[in-house]
């Protein structure tokens, strides 16, 4: 069996990025360089060509540029056969190479608290353009999951304070949520389907774009039906995995999650305590101390009742006439 790269001692190959500008005439020797060579073609969206070799590929676009993904001990070849200056890629023009619908205007969708059984379920909208994009970027920009909380809030204001940028996010109280998640024909998705709508449409208020890209939470066009409803037309909801890879959606990401930490502290306070995150058997535990604490309805202003923690603090409690809540389906237990 072959072993592991890190298994014999030896390091994963460290690669670099090169960004180089030709004219057509040296795109073309280029291309012709490559193929005589016996490189491999492969396809890159919006490039002129692309080639695989070993430990190196290039790739070339209709502006002019080179983008050389090149292993050590390649950057020799580059030099010598392409000849033209040679300069570290910065990441801002390697992204908008790759991706030049994240430097559009557009809007950004994302939420946060879903799965946490304290604290309401936030949603947040964006709405930016390359300018704004530019300077994000630069700044650390990325998936909120990515980011401890001091950095969430720091980026959040930042984001805030950017000029020319819509940010919405929708303002819940835990009444109010619970009140709505009650009742019988209550579903999480369409739920938030209705709230991420409801931000976007007060954020377009604001700022018109064309487009939008939401993290894909479900298949059904729960969102879109929500915007029909609001009037909302000339306009595109794009739904995908791994949306907050666009840094619009990244920083719609954090403005949801700093939303999140600052109602999480607010109800800390309240609780006496920090309150954990998630819904673990610690996050139990001080489910059980709020009813010990403040009764079993004051479960209402800091936890998802609709959660199975809730019914089982309450019950565990021994106060469902209390607080009567619906027992939850048994678990599934799938056979291996």
């Amino acid at each position: 069996m072959a072993k592991h790269p890190s298994e014999e001692g030896e390091k994963p190959k460290k690669l670099s990025t090169y960004t180089i500008k030709l004219d057509d005439e040296q795109m073309d020797k280029l291309e012709t360089i490559l193929e005589t060579r016996g490189w491999t073609p492969f396809d890159v969206p919006y490039s002129r060509f692309a080639f695989r070799g070993t430990d190196c590929n290039v790739t070339a676009y209709d502006k002019r540029k080179v983008v050389v993904v090149a292993g050590k001990g390649t950057e020799e070849f580059v030099v010598n056969t392409l000849e033209p200056e040679v300069t570290k890629a910065p990441r801002l023009g390697y992204d908008e190479v790759l991706h030049p619908d994240w430097f559009e205007s557009h809007a950004g969708l994302d939420e946060s608290g879903k799965g946490d059984f304290f604290g309401p379920t936030i949603t947040a909208t964006v709405i930016a353009d390359k300018a704004a994009v530019e300077s994000w970027i630069k700044a650390g920009v990325k998936d909120s999951k990515r980011l401890v909380d001091t950095q969430i809030i720091k980026l959040d204001k930042l984001i805030r304070e950017t000029p020319g940028v819509a940010v919405e996010v929708f303002p819940w109280t835990m009444a109010k949520y619970n009140e709505l998640m009650l009742k019988q024909t209550a579903n999480v998705n369409r739920l938030l389907g209705w709230q991420h709508a409801k931000t976007l449409m007060r954020a377009l208020d604001r700022k018109w774009v064309p487009w939008g890209l939401l993290d894909q939470f479900t298949e059904q066009p729960l969102v879109q039906r929500e915007l029909a409803k609001g009037g909302v037309s000339n306009f595109e909801l794009r739904m995908r995995t791994k949306a907050e890879e666009d840094p619009v959606v990244a920083a719609a990401s954090i403005v949801a999650r700093a939303e999140y930490v600052r109602q999480m502290a607010d109800l800390s306070k309240a609780f006496g305590d920090k309150l954990q995150k998630g819904a673990s058997a610690a996050v139990k535990e001080q489910g059980l101390e709020i009813v010990r604490r403040f009764g079993a309805k004051a479960l209402t202003n800091f936890a998802k009742l609709h959660f199975r923690t809730a019914y089982e603090v309450v019950q565990s409690a021994g106060k469902l006439d209390e607080l009567p809540l619906r027992e939850p389906k048994e678990r599934v237990e799938w056979e291996r």
